[in-house]
């Protein structure tokens, strides 16, 4: 390997993104947004979070109120959370075991961020429905006005 390509091979090797399940303390970030999207973001952490802002939840009841992930998603993505020192995971020794998972206190200075993005998410599913409504009314008087043509 001739010296450019160990270079480029090093390079990558710094970028590259931390294996899944690996705790991410030795991670370097570029930027503190990078840092929050990863402990929190993609498709289920910021829901989760959510679930877990008022009260300790079993698993179940995650699963319950969200009832398109899977078990298994589930379960990785309370291990990362755990990891990541968001989540709490609170093994009770009885017969059946239980588990409760609740957020960590360093977990809840996320509550107004998560507030925020319900928030978010509410103006855009308003401006969502008034360009629909937009389009619906743009197609309605477009057809009235082609009648009127005829």
């Amino acid at each position: 390997m001739n010296e450019m390509q160990q270079r480029e091979t090093q390079e990558l090797d710094q970028n590259a993104e931390p294996a899944a399940g690996l705790s991410n303390a030795n991670r370097r970030y570029t930027c503190s947004v990078e840092a929050t999207l990863d402990v929190i973001g993609g498709k289920w952490k910021g829901i989760i979070v959510f679930h877990l802002l008022n009260r300790m939840r079993r698993f179940n009841e995650l699963r319950r109120l969200m009832p398109s992930i899977t078990q298994r998603m589930l379960t990785l993505q309370l291990r990362e959370l755990e990891e990541n020192g968001i989540v709490h995971r609170e093994v009770y020794k009885e017969v059946p075991p239980r588990v409760e998972y609740s957020l960590t206190p360093f977990g809840l200075t996320l509550r107004p961020i998560i507030m925020q993005m319900m928030e978010w998410g509410r103006s855009y599913e308003m401006m969502l429905a008034e360009r629909e409504e937009g389009l619906d009314a743009l197609s309605d008087s477009d057809c009235t006005s082609d009648d009127k043509l005829k």
